[in-house]
């Protein structure tokens, strides 16, 4: 693999963007290049790690931080913009304590070594991958926990919400909730153990259940997110195996007790909505955390996801700040044709280009779609961090490419439709400006992506990287 240069980044200025923001604001932004669309109205929603140390003490991983919410409400061409922690009884006490007094999944120790952290399997809900607004509800998600309800409009944190009991305790909600275009949010839970627990929930617009199954799958099952298609879920098993001794002695966190077995084949499991067995296809094997989309074609079922050579990982003794890029697995967009019919699983390269985030038309989910939005890599061969946007067409290969320059990071493009046309719509995205040691936030119009931003809102302060959100036409602004 090609050795990322200085040509494209820094890797102190990367670095920048993994500083905790201490501070909650509330302000309407007034420093704007360009214009924003007057016909841009709504509350664009993110979530991640706000706080990436405590105590003197760095977490070791970013996915072990505290959760905390952006709000950028939009109407009649002005932006406001909020943020604030979602606050968590855990998060609560480690504000006073003023230490970390828990263990991080992803390698984050109690401060004291080992036999401070030996036994201790405690999980702290850290709320920080996902925000989601539906049926008059925002809810802040991580998927090994219940979710917390925050108010949508001042995002104050309301309290753990089990959906009316539904969600059994000890099990979780999925950080990535599908949202059918028929008017449903779909989304599944796992149990991890020798032998998964995997549940399925579809909600109306008012919570109402429509449809609820559970299932138990053979083996240890890694599941971050799953494909929506018109009958069936389908969810991509990754080969890794759990050996917890080093997690339950005290030494590493849970996360780097998982072995990816190169010998062993990706499963794909494919569930019908309907309910019904479990139907199981095998595939080289690789490792998944995100897909862009999926869609029945006759017999097939076409699957596009981020797939990774193996499980990326950082071990106990690197500082993921100084991590070498070019050592980790990038991210590569294939598409997988299952065969219901034959079991055959036929694998083509969509986009070998690091990329990860896809997004498409909200009203393509699950249907035959065209185009799909990625953060990506400026440097096109190599493993690098995600500097640009890209919208890519799945039937040319046709690629359309904003990059934010060498100074700038970019986080997932939300797609905001303008109509019913696929790639009409607004791609609104976080970028790190790390000349201005600040965050910005970008309009791009997605039919012409390498135009470059319609406007940037120049924001008075950095924000961490985060990970996901969504956008709701509804304005909870003041």
């Amino acid at each position: 693999m090609t050795t990322v240069t200085a040509t494209y980044y820094r890797l102190e200025d990367w670095q920048g963007g993994h500083r905790t923001q201490p501070q909650e604001f509330a302000y309407w932004v007034e420093e704007v290049t360009g214009t924003i669309p007057a016909g841009l109205t709504g509350t664009l929603y993110r979530n991640g790690p706000g706080r990436l140390d405590r105590g003197g003490q760095r977490y070791h991983h970013p996915f072990d931080g505290d959760g905390m919410v952006n709000q950028v409400c939009f109407r009649e061409g002005r932006a406001f913009y909020r943020n604030r922690y979602v606050k968590t009884p855990e998060y609560l006490a480690e504000e006073r304590a003023n230490q970390i007094l828990y263990r991080g999944v992803f390698g984050t120790q109690k401060p004291g070594g080992w036999w401070h952290n030996f036994g201790d399997m405690r999980l702290k809900n850290i709320a920080n991958t996902n925000v989601v607004y539906w049926g008059n509800k925002l809810l802040a998600l991580w998927e090994a926990a219940h979710p917390y309800r925050l108010d949508p409009r001042t995002l104050e944190t309301l309290g753990l919400d089990n959906l009316g009991g539904l969600i059994p305790e000890g099990h979780g909600f999925s950080a990535h909730p599908r949202l059918d275009p028929q008017g449903l949010l779909v989304n599944f839970g796992v149990k991890a153990g020798l032998n998964s627990e995997i549940r399925l929930y579809e909600f109306d617009d008012q919570w109402g259940v429509v449809r609820q199954h559970q299932y138990t799958i053979n083996g240890f099952a890694f599941l971050h997110d799953f494909i929506l298609t018109e009958n069936y879920y389908v969810f991509f098993q990754n080969p890794v195996q759990f050996f917890p001794l080093p997690y339950l002695l005290g030494w590493t966190g849970a996360a780097q007790c998982l072995h990816f077995d190169r010998e062993q084949p990706t499963r794909i499991l494919v569930i019908p909505r309907s309910g019904g067995a479990v139907r199981v296809f095998l595939t080289e094997p690789c490792f998944v955390f995100h897909h862009a989309n999926g869609y029945e074609q006759g017999d097939e079922l076409v699957l596009d996801s981020i797939c990774y050579s193996h499980f990326p990982t950082i071990d106990q003794q690197t500082d993921y700040r100084f991590v070498d890029f070019a050592s980790l697995p990038a991210g590569q967009l294939k598409r997988f044709r299952v065969n219901l019919t034959t079991h055959r699983v036929r694998t083509d390269m969509l986009l070998p280009r690091c990329c990860e985030f896809p997004q498409v038309h909200p009203q393509r989910v699950g249907r035959s779609y065209r185009w799909v939005y990625l953060g990506v890599a400026a440097d096109p061969v190599a493993n690098a961090p995600l500097q640009g946007i890209m919208a890519l067409d799945v039937t040319t290969g046709r690629q359309s490419v904003w990059l934010a320059g060498p100074r700038g990071f970019v986080s997932e493009p939300v797609f905001v439709p303008r109509s019913a046309g696929e790639n009409d719509g607004w791609l609104l995205a976080f970028v790190y400006n790390a000349a201005r040691q600040c965050t910005d936030i970008v309009i791009l119009d997605a039919m012409d992506v390498s135009a470059g931003p319609v406007a940037t809102l120049h924001l008075r302060h950095h924000v961490p990287y985060g990970l996901h959100g969504s956008f709701t036409p509804v304005d909870w602004g003041p």
